[in-house]
C-alpha cells in the first residue's frame, strides 16, 4: 500500500511518489528529498515550535521504517529583523549571538529524541544562492528596485496565489514590506533584497549593499542543497502565507520547474486552550517545562501522539497522562522479560504480524499516529492477556522485544530517557533479592526500607505466590 499524505498544494490526499513518478517498489525509488523550515535563531523555541519539529522526526522516521531513504534538510535562520535586534540589543556580533541560540536549540532537539537531519544550512552560508535567485528574477524582469531594496512583483507572476488559494482580486499591487514580520491580512509585494542600514550586518552584492529578505533565504537553501525540484516541505500552517507562497513564487519564476511536489503543514498548538501568551501565563520553552519536573520522554510522547492537522491542546495534565501510558509500555517490557515459559505455539508471531499490518495501514493514510498508537496499545493487551494466561515462552516474549525495538524506530518514546535499562532492572532484581533474604531472616525493618526506597523511586513490589515482582507505578 502506497503512503498518502494531505498536500497543502492540491488540497487532497496524494500518492507520495518521491522524484515524481511512481515505481513497482520502494526499493526503486531515489531518496525523499525533505526541506523542514527551522528556527529563527533569536531565542529558546518554545513548545508550540517543537509540535513541527517533532512531526518531522515522526515523518523521516516513518519514512525510513517503511523502507524508503531520505535526504533531510532543516534551516538555521541567523539573519532577520529579530536576530539583528537582539544582537544589537546585547552589543555582541551577530554570530556569536545566533551561535548561542543555535547550539541551544540543538541541544533540545537531541533532548526530545529528535534525530539529526543530513543537511542544516545557515541562511548567512548562502549568499550566493539569493544573489542567483535575483539575478535570474531580474533577466525576467519581475524584481524591481525602490529605495535601495528589491522588490519581488507579485503582479509581474501570474502564479502568485496558488498556495494560499488566494484570488488575483485580493492582491494589492504596488506596495512593499520591508519588515520580516508579516500581518496575514496584507498581500504585498515582498524584499527579496534589503538596503543596509547605517551600522547593520551587510554583504555587498551587485544589487548593493544589504542584506537578504526572510523568504529569500530557504528557496536559496533549497536550490544549494538539492539543485532541483524536492518532494516534501513542512512547516506550520502559520508558514503557508506569506512565507511559503513567496517561496514558491521567487523559486519557481526563477527556475522555470516546479519547487516542491508535497507540501506539509502542522496545526496550530494550543495551550490551556489557548493561543500561548506570555500575558496569559502559558507561553512555555521545552526547558520551561523540564524545570517543572517533566520529562522529556513524556513530552515527546505527547507532541507524536497528536496528529499533525489537528489542532492540538497541549497541557500540563497531558504530560501526566503521558507519563501513565509510558509507564504501562515500562510494565509492558518487564513482564516480558520475566517470562520463563518454554515452547510456545506461534500465536505471538501471528499477533506481532498482524500488528505492524495494522499500523502500517494507520500510518500509510497520512500518517495517522493516533490511530497507530492505539493499535500499539492493543496489541500489548493481547500479549499481557497471553502472559496472565501462561501462553507466552520466554523465545516468544523475546520476539516481542525485538518488535517493540523495530516499532520505536518510529516512536523514539519507548527505549528512550526514563525507560528501564536492563543495568537498572539488574539493580531492582538485587535489591528485591536482598529484601526477601531480609524476610527469611526476620529483619522487617531492612525489608520495609528497600519496599518504601523502591516506591519512592516509582517501583511498586507485588509479593505473588510465585515471588516477588515489581513494576513502575502509573
Amino acid at each position: 500500500m502506497p503512503i498518502r499524505i494531505y498536500n497543502t498544494l492540491t488540497r487532497r490526499l496524494d500518492e507520495l511518489a518521491p522524484g515524481g513518478i511512481p515505481k513497482d517498489d520502494v526499493s526503486e525509488y531515489p531518496p525523499v528529498t525533505i526541506y523542514s523550515c527551522g528556527p529563527t535563531v533569536y531565542s529558546f523555541a518554545h513548545i508550540g515550535n517543537f509540535r513541527t519539529f517533532v512531526f518531522n522526526d515522526l515523518l523521516r522516521r516513518y519514512l525510513k521504517f517503511r523502507g524508503y531513504s531520505v535526504n533531510h534538510a532543516m534551516n538555521i535562520t541567523d539573519v532577520d529583523d529579530k536576530t539583528i535586534a537582539g544582537a544589537a540589543n546585547e552589543g555582541i556580533d551577530l554570530k556569536d549571538y545566533t551561535s548561542r541560540y543555535t547550539d541551544i536549540f540543538m541541544e533540545d532537539m537531541k533532548t526530545l529524541n529528535i534525530e539529526p537531519v543530513e543537511h542544516i544550512p545557515k541562511a548567512t552560508e548562502s549568499i550566493d544562492g539569493m544573489i542567483d535567485i535575483i539575478k535570474r528574477l531580474d533577466e525576467k524582469d519581475i524584481i524591481y528596485e525602490k529605495g535601495g531594496s528589491v522588490y519581488f512583483g507579485i503582479s509581474r507572476w501570474d502564479k502568485y496565489g496558488k498556495l494560499s488559494l488566494l484570488d488575483s482580486r485580493e492582491i494589492k499591487t504596488g506596495l512593499r514590506y520591508d519588515t520580516d514580520e508579516y500581518d496575514k491580512d496584507d498581500v504585498r509585494d515582498f524584499a527579496l533584497w534589503k538596503e543596509a542600514k547605517e551600522g547593520g550586518i551587510s554583504w555587498e552584492t551587485p544589487y548593493g549593499k544589504g542584506r537578504p529578505g526572510w523568504h529569500i533565504e530557504c528557496s536559496a537553501m533549497v536550490r544549494k542543497i538539492f539543485g532541483t525540484t524536492i518532494d516534501i516541505h513542512t512547516g506550520g500552517v502559520d508558514l503557508i502565507f506569506p512565507h511559503h507562497e513567496n517561496e514558491i513564487a521567487q523559486s519557481e519564476a526563477a527556475y522555470g520547474e516546479k519547487f516542491v511536489r508535497y507540501w506539509l503543514h502542522v496545526e496550530h498548538l494550543l495551550v490551556d486552550g489557548a493561543k500561548m501568551s506570555k500575558s496569559k501565563g502559558n507561553f512555555y520553552t521545552l526547558r520551561d517545562i523540564l524545570e517543572k519536573g517533566y520529562s522529556p520522554r513524556s513530552i515527546r510522547y505527547l507532541l507524536v501522539s497528536a496528529h499533525y492537522r489537528k489542532q492540538f491542546n497541549f497541557t500540563l495534565e497531558g504530560i501526566k497522562q503521558a507519563d501513565q501510558a509510558l509507564g504501562r509500555i515500562d510494565n509492558f517490557m518487564l513482564r516480558l522479560k520475566d517470562v520463563r515459559n518454554e515452547g510456545g505455539a506461534g500465536e505471538a508471531a501471528v499477533k506481532i504480524d498482524a500488528f505492524f499490518n495494522d499500523f502500517e495501514q494507520a500510518a500509510d493514510d497520512d500518517l495517522n499516529i493516533t490511530r497507530g498508537i492505539g493499535i500499539f496499545f492493543e496489541f500489548m493487551h493481547d500479549i499481557n492477556s497471553m502472559i496472565d494466561e501462561n501462553r507466552l515462552s520466554a523465545k516468544e516474549a523475546a520476539a516481542v522485544i525485538e518488535a517493540l525495538k523495530r516499532i520505536d524506530q518510529v516512536f523514539g518514546f519507548i527505549f528512550f530517557g526514563d525507560a528501564v535499562s536492563n543495568d537498572d532492572a539488574g539493580r531492582i532484581e538485587s535489591l528485591i533479592a536482598e529484601r526477601i533474604a531480609a524476610k527469611k531472616a526476620k529483619d522487617f525493618a531492612l525489608s520495609d526500607k528497600i519496599r518504601d526506597d523502591l516506591l519512592a523511586e516509582g517501583i511498586v513490589l507485588e509479593d505473588t505466590k510465585d515471588g516477588t515482582r515489581w513494576k513502575r507505578k502509573t
